[in-house]
């Protein structure tokens, strides 16, 4: 990787830095250093939150970060596939039936820095090697008021690992199906002063082929995949009261799609410097910096999937990200925990494409890009008084959208053949959110809280047009922010000793939606795409009227003695409300999005072994905008065994897909199925220094 030898020096900076502060301590009280932001909120009792701790994460027969947010039902990827073969642009994470729609519906942020793409909106999962990981917190439901623009669906809450989990060194190496490894290693160094960590992870595999067999012609082929992380971090005191967490990372990820054209590349590195005041007035100030880059090949193929061609080469995809963050706590006294404070968010990128393919080599260029840019004032309040918490938030963001292009030329004479320069734009948004929750009795809680928050379009949404096939989807300058408003009621129950039932009734409406609409169909020329063929689809992005979701979500865990359970269920009934051009869409459900979600796992752990199994289910769900094509509903079983030999050393066998379910990802418009991961085993061991 590019980065390696930056990584390395800051972990030899870091690691002197944790040297020095531990001498400059070593004679006075114990000092305790966290890694983490301020404090918990007492106000998220009010929300549908789920932990995720550190055994479970490590836990996942995939060892990837989205199979373990699987774990929360309701929480999906535009598709079903995972990192490993899905496109790296339809993975945008959404809740609460809120889809349709690649870009990210729900904030994921990691260490308090906001984590999707800065040009798509999209989550690279490669980056986020779990053995780096601490505790993960999904708070379902908007949450405009403490957190950013963005979290209108809730927020994923990604922490590294802390004092308490790091070891001189630890790591994994796993072999699996289809020439597949999987490998992590970590080195720690803790003091008294703070902590510094040094982890890398590495995978790869010959990969499956993504078409299922009945639909394969001889163009089809596996989809092999390499992709690598690495990240350095130092937490010290540096004077009383008060850490500083310095953060770099860096991510490679290049996968194919199973054909020849069909390859995407990401890249990406990120720096964060964060300053956490404990004392009696506690603060926070987050200032970071994020670069990525995206390359894609396009490939047409024809019926009898006997002839592949290239059709565009997305060759350079770069943006970045700069922000930061400023939260105050003031000792209010009185059973109020106040937080107060700014943050900024700047977004550059642009797309650069070769694309109008003739005997196999292209004839113009595309350039689209621009800026867009939030920033905000927030207040957050929680009371606590006797068995009741309220808590009340809001904030006013302010956002530009700014330098718009679409340039278009020919390669072989530079002719301009389109040069759209649009009008910069701004405006201001008031969200908030409002909840009580109440101890009705030590077995009870009851709870209930009423959102609002938004969204603003991606540069990818705003400037890029693209094509899938024989499909074409223009893009729209003139999009709308999406603004979502809910409310939420649920209860917590412990029945009995090690059992905790919870159960939350919910309603969205998410206003100017933003969806890839069917217009008209080939052969025919349309505008902001140009001529597509027969059989293929024309679309545009645009702002639908609404989209209006009732759910119901339920989530279970029972531990006694060495056995443990984990039940999670979601249900959702979204509906499309639409006018004007998009007026056949009214009354359908969002693309991509299922009705149900359900992940149930047991497990066992003992001295001799561990072993625990997972039941997923995904209904069915339509695969396109019109609700003509419903992908099968599915349903996997994972399973992990863990067998300890000594102290150090852990024997580990995986299972994904035990029972090899297909599990279909996409649908074309002729019939053509795609899956996502068959049955695959892994055999390794992990140890700990």
């Amino acid at each position: 990787m590019s980065c390696t030898r930056p990584l390395i020096t800051s972990l030899f900076a870091i690691s002197a830095l944790v040297a020095s502060a531990s001498a400059a301590a070593a004679d006075d009280a114990l000092i305790t250093v966290t890694g983490r932001g301020l404090a918990d909120r007492p106000g998220d009792a009010t929300a549908s939150l789920i932990v995720i701790d550190r055994d479970r994460i490590l836990g996942s027969a995939s060892n990837r970060l989205e199979s373990v947010l699987s774990d929360i039902a309701g929480q999906q990827q535009f598709r079903r596939s995972d990192s490993r073969s899905a496109n790296a642009t339809s993975q945008g994470v959404t809740l609460r039936g809120l889809g349709g729609n690649a870009s990210s519906r729900a904030l994921l942020v990691m260490d308090g820095v906001p984590q999707a793409d800065p040009f798509g909106g999209w989550v690279a999962f490669p980056a986020y090697a779990t053995g780096r990981l601490g505790r993960i917190r999904v708070t379902r439901g908007g949450g405009s008021g403490y957190w950013g623009q963005g979290a209108l669906a809730g927020t994923i809450e990604l922490e590294s690992v802390g004092p308490g989990d790091i070891a001189p060194a630890m790591g994994s190496l796993s072999l699996g199906s289809r020439d597949s490894m999987d490998a992590q290693a970590s080195l720690g160094l803790e003091r008294p002063g703070g902590f510094a960590t040094i982890s890398a992870a590495y995978g790869r595999g010959d990969g499956f082929v993504p078409i299922v067999a009945r639909n394969r012609g001889s163009v089809d082929r596996a989809a092999p995949y390499e992709q690598a992380s690495a990240a350095v971090r130092g937490v010290i005191e540096i004077a009383p009261d008060v850490e500083a967490q310095a953060n770099v990372s860096a991510f490679t990820d290049r996968r194919e799609r199973g054909l020849a054209f069909s390859t995407n590349t990401s890249e990406g590195a990120d720096a964060s410097l964060r300053l956490v005041g404990r004392g009696d007035w506690g603060w926070s100030a987050l200032a970071y910096v994020q670069t990525r880059d995206f390359t894609s090949d396009f490939a047409a193929v024809n019926t009898a999937r006997t002839t592949v061609s290239q059709t565009l080469q997305q060759f350079g995809t770069p943006a970045s990200g700069v922000g930061g963050r400023l939260e105050l706590a003031p000792p209010v006294g009185g059973g109020v925990v106040l937080r107060i404070g700014a943050e900024t968010r700047q977004l550059t990128g642009r797309t650069r494409e070769l694309f109008t393919y003739v005997a196999g080599a292209p004839t113009r260029i595309r350039e689209a890009g621009g800026k867009t840019g939030t920033t905000g004032l927030f207040a957050d309040a929680s009371l606590e008084t006797g068995a009741v918490t309220l808590t009340l938030g809001g904030r006013i963001d302010w956002w530009q959208i700014t330098q718009g292009r679409l340039l278009e030329n020919t390669l072989a004479t530079g002719a301009v053949l389109r040069a759209d320069q649009f009008a910069d734009r701004s405006g201001s948004e008031v969200t908030g959110r409002a909840g009580i929750a109440w101890a009705a009795a030590p077995w009870l809680t009851l709870r209930s809280a009423a959102y609002r928050g938004w969204r603003l379009p991606t540069l990818n949404e705003l400037y890029r047009p693209f094509r899938v096939g024989p499909d074409a989807t223009a893009a729209n300058a003139l999009l709308k922010p999406e603004r979502l408003s809910g409310v939420d009621a649920g209860l917590t129950l412990t029945p009995a000793t090690g059992l905790t039932i919870g159960a939350t009734l919910f309603w969205n409406r998410m206003e100017d939606a933003i969806a890839n609409v069917t217009l008209g169909t080939g052969p025919g020329v349309f505008p902001g795409v140009g001529f597509v063929a027969a059989g293929g689809f024309y679309r545009a992005r645009q702002n639908l009227d609404a989209l209006q979701v009732w759910g119901v979500e339920v989530d279970a865990s029972w531990r006694v003695g060495d056995f443990g359970a984990r039940l999670s269920w979601s249900h959702v009934d979204p509906v499309i409300r639409a006018s004007g051009a998009a007026a056949t869409l009214s009354g359908l459900d969002p693309a991509q999005t299922p009705r149900d979600q359900l992940s149930a796992t047991a497990e066992y752990t003992g001295k001799l072994f561990s072993l625990s199994a997972t039941l997923r289910h995904i209904a069915g769900q339509f695969e396109d905008d019109q609700n003509l094509r419903t992908l099968a509903p599915a349903t996997m079983v994972d399973a992990v065994l863990l067998v300890p030999v000594g102290k150090r050393l852990t024997l580990e066998a995986r299972a994904e897909n035990m029972f090899d379910a297909e599990v279909q990802a996409a649908l074309s418009g002729t019939g053509v199925i795609e899956r996502a991961l068959p049955q695959t085993f892994w055999l390794g061991v992990r140890f700990t220094l």
